[in-house]
């Protein structure tokens, strides 16, 4: 300031240590917002991978010495502590990845990925998303009217362990229980990752690279090869409805089915180990095809307002991975399914109180059954207080796309302004609305997926129209395997807040908009909002609810759903997050992915996979409570 303040000087009477600080001044002037951002993430992102390195460099025992030295002895990983109890590998088993986790690599692609055959798209550092984000969200995209690969365009699932062994560099998914299956004795010949483009609807891996005829062949292989002890199967997450899918489609005749018989999943299956199983969908796949958001897009919009927003630095992030992710029809699959029977409608849910809303003020209790609340108001009044404008069927208006929104073009930019007042309108939207609602919003891409699934209960699945493929991974629409010996457990986190319904707003009209934003200035800490999401017990990504009932109760003996009495229990892991940063994601955290490494988890597994039972149920929560609550026809 002092140099500001001087007199002004001809350019001879300026000192050249003066021309060279205001030279620096305008150098520093030039950067902007912008810049000091990607300075900033770059920093970050360099200090990380520096204690990555220095961590992966230290003597192995230095972090358990330390560790130790805080916590006290670890106690011995759940391989070790079976090894010593004299347990041995008895059934092979086949790990089932869900969506996101497993890895994709390039085998065609266009000039932009010159370089990248064979290098993964997906997983790994995603080094390419940062050097041309442009060619990578083209080439991850499918294509919009087939579900198929592009033109020109080949991603295919990494194949093996690896291909979900780590997510990224340090980011664990599948490694810790494979590393303790192999302390017991485990190697590849008894283990086997069941890899897919998880991009795809399920018949389509089939259609496209015969993933369901490959797990079939693998499965009886392994079965023979380890003296006929049938297989083990591990899913998690997407991963339990894509193997739904397949135990029904391994029955059925060609072509749409593999034609292994009635009789297959008895000869090679033990048990059936679903881990954070979505079986009657998240609401947070809703939230991602309706506005490419959830609960952690609103609480980054809370501290950072408009940073993701298409004004901003003119980025457009969530409309290039809506434009992306509705390309995938996987994403339809976790729709939540059984309507208002099984979620609740305008003034009732499952895990609400046992009090009745008699009140037409205010509820003391939210309104889960309520997915989609427009305003404040609309998630909290009695239903008789609302006034819901009937969205089917009105007209959309004016099309109010431009030239300059082609590359994160949705449907929304169909819609017209009519169309999106008309869903607003509505107000509040139950599990009875979600699939009309999204056929109004994305007609498109609902078009495609309901081709390959379905979100119904069934009344009669006897009905010959069952026997189609759209409605196998739908455990509400579909019968388990004739295999009366076979165990099924779903296995879960819980303690965790998750994800249930959300208060949504309109956004101001700007350019290439997604003009529905979850509000996250809707907070009420006593009904278990924030952010503008209502959330319930489960694993933070999937509601106890949708990953226990089908075991609860659905499948609880011999039901319609469950015809030849295929055992049924149900496992609930408390979560119990690390004490301290040098226990990593930690032995006893019940989160969606984190579960994988839950030493308690581990131990059942290899329990089950070393031949013995595991004692029944293990329930924390009120999930048989809930399923009771839920009427509906099990006979």
């Amino acid at each position: 300031m002092a140099l500001i303040r001087r007199r002004k000087r001809t350019h001879d009477d300026v000192p050249q240590s003066y021309e060279d600080d205001d030279k620096h001044i305008k150098r520093e002037k030039k950067f902007s917002c912008l810049d000091n951002c990607f300075w900033s993430i770059g920093l970050i992102c360099a200090v990380w991978w520096l204690l990555l390195f220095l961590y992966n460099t230290m003597p192995i025992s230095f972090p358990q010495y330390v560790t130790e030295k805080i916590t006290g002895p670890l106690p011995d990983p759940p391989g070790l502590k079976c090894l010593k109890e004299g347990l041995e590998p008895k059934h092979p088993v086949v790990f089932v990845p869900g969506i996101v986790t497993g890895g994709l690599e390039l085998w065609e692609g266009h000039q932009c990925a010159e370089g990248l055959f064979r290098k993964r798209l997906w997983g790994g550092t995603f080094g390419e998303v940062y050097k041309r984000p442009s060619c990578w969200l083209q080439h991850m995209s499918l294509n919009n009217e087939t579900g198929l690969d592009p033109s020109g365009i080949r991603i295919r699932p990494v194949s093996g362990l690896v291909a979900a062994d780590y997510f990224a560099p340090g980011y664990f998914v599948w490694a810790v229980l494979i590393a303790n299956l192999a302390r017991l004795g485990y190697e590849e010949k008894n283990m086997y990752m069941a890899a897919y483009d998880w991009r795809l609807s399920f018949q389509n891996t089939e259609v496209r690279d015969q993933t369901l005829s490959r797990i079939k062949s693998n499965i009886e292989l392994m079965v023979e090869i380890n003296g006929g002890e049938k297989a083990v199967i591990i899913p998690h997450s997407m991963g339990v409805l894509y193997f739904l899918h397949f135990m029904k489609w391994v029955e059925a005749p060609p072509p749409m089915g593999g034609g292994g018989g009635s009789d297959w999943c008895a000869k090679h299956i033990k048990a059936v180990l679903n881990i954070g199983g979505p079986l009657l969908g998240a609401p947070k796949a809703l939230a991602g095809l309706f506005s490419a958001e959830a609960k952690d897009v609103a609480f980054a919009r809370g501290i950072a307002a408009g940073v993701l927003e298409s004004d901003v630095f003119h980025i457009q992030t969530l409309q290039h991975i809506m434009r992306m992710s509705r390309t995938w029809d996987s994403t339809m699959s976790m729709i939540p399914k059984g309507g208002d029977t099984i979620w609740g409608g305008l003034d009732w849910s499952p895990e609400a109180e046992d009090e009745p809303h008699t009140s037409h003020n205010h509820s003391n209790h939210p309104n889960y059954g309520r997915f989609i609340s427009f305003g404040r108001d609309a998630a909290e009044l009695h239903s008789s207080q609302i006034q819901r404008i009937d969205f089917r069927g009105a007209v959309k208006g004016n099309n109010l796309a431009n030239s300059t929104c082609r590359e994160v073009w949705t449907e929304y930019h169909d819609m017209g302004s009519g169309g999106i007042k008309a869903t607003a309108d509505y107000k509040a939207y139950t599990g009875n609305d979600l699939v009309d609602m999204l056929h109004f919003v994305a007609p498109k891409m609902m078009k495609r997926g309901n081709r390959h699934f379905s979100h119904g209960l069934a009344e009669n699945l006897d009905d010959p129209k069952y026997a189609h493929y759209r409605h196998w991974s739908n455990a509400l629409e579909t019968k388990l395997p004739n295999a009366p010996d076979m165990e099924i457990y779903s296995m879960y986190g819980v303690g965790i807040p998750t994800e249930r319904s959300y208060v949504y707003k309109l956004t101001r009209a700007t350019q290439c908009y997604i003009p529905f934003q979850i509000d996250n200035a809707a907070e009420d800490p006593d009904v278990c909002l924030k952010d503008g999401v209502y959330t319930v017990d489960g694993d933070e990504t999937v509601p106890a609810l949708s990953a226990g009932f089908m075991c609860a109760k659905g499948w609880r003996g011999k039901t319609r759903f469950n015809p030849w009495g295929v055992k049924t229990y149900v496992r609930e892991y408390a979560h119990n997050p690390p004490s301290n940063l040098l226990q990593g994601r930690g032995t006893q955290s019940a989160a969606h992915v984190d579960i994988l490494g839950n030493f308690h988890l581990i131990e059942d597994i290899i329990r089950v996979a070393a031949g013995q039972q595991l004692g029944g149920d293990r329930v924390s929560t009120h999930i048989f409570k809930w399923s009771e609550k839920i009427n509906i026809k099990l006979h």
